[in-house]
């Protein structure tokens, strides 16, 4: 499936309920993180965005709050990120939310298959594993006690340059890698790189699980994650519904890379 459907028929497919993660599809397309919050929190969370621009690459804000019914159906799925349970966005969105739009890493995909580097997740259609770490966030507002969260994705440490260069025009989606190597997984407070808190366990070439084999000289590589916002919400204890994409399942944009990012 991976590369399949343009921006339109993922968001279809979406609709539809037929699709599972977003990686890999519509290449070159912007893919994004949402969050919807109750009013009253968004300037604290547009604050936030600003303060910490690594792992919340603010993309758009509805300019006001109400109804949006495209956006609502268009993701391909949706949870209460106080309970991380399934809901129906279209039912629960109300009057008085706010929706943010931050870039996904799953942007730079593309970039890097075409430089003969895939990521390992696309090539073995898995979702990518993402990890809480213990970096903490510049506070903004009622948002005072989050850390990071990092997606991975493992490279040969002869390439880590070449990552690091093709990512890093990607500045709205999250940009270059933060940390790679296996010290930085120690460094990062991650306990186990085989049990990520969203996402699928990463493999080794032969599938067995990354952390379990040597394989040469590849490496763990770090990028902020959107997941990061979830983390926040959690932690700050909001009043009222919060509602966000769940992890890998992203909304696919119509507007290409080279429109919006400092290419």
């Amino acid at each position: 499936m991976v590369g399949e459907f343009s921006a339109y028929a993922v968001r279809q497919n979406a609709r539809k309920n037929v699709i599972t993660f977003t990686s890999g599809l519509a290449p070159t397309h912007l893919q994004a993180n949402l969050i919807c919050l109750p009013s009253r929190y968004a300037q604290d969370f547009l604050l936030l965005c600003q303060r910490n621009p690594v792992p919340y690459p603010l993309l758009a804000e509805s300019k006001s709050v109400g109804k949006y019914s495209d956006l609502k159906s268009w993701m391909a799925n949706i949870r209460d990120s106080d309970i991380a349970a399934d809901i129906d966005l279209l039912e629960d969105w109300t009057e008085d939310h706010v929706g943010f739009l931050v870039g996904c890493s799953f942007s730079f995909e593309g970039a890097l298959t075409a430089s003969n580097l895939p990521p390992r997740h696309t090539v073995m259609q898995r979702n990518c594993p993402m990890y809480r770490t213990n970096i903490p966030l510049c506070p903004a507002g009622v948002f005072t006690q989050g850390t990071f969260v990092v997606s991975m994705r493992p490279y040969a440490l002869d390439r880590i340059d070449d990552v690091r260069i093709i990512t890093r025009p990607y500045v709205g989606t999250h940009g270059e890698p933060i940390a790679w190597g296996w010290d930085a997984v120690h460094e990062l407070g991650i306990e186990n790189i085989d049990s990520p808190e969203w996402g699928d366990t990463p493999l080794a070439i032969d599938g067995k699980p990354f952390g379990s084999t040597t394989e040469g000289n590849v490496v763990p590589v770090f990028w902020g994650c959107g997941v990061t916002p979830q983390e926040a919400v959690i932690r700050a204890n909001l009043q009222g519904v919060v509602m966000a994409h769940a992890p890998g399942h992203m909304l696919v944009l119509d507007v290409k890379e080279d429109e919006v990012l400092d290419k």
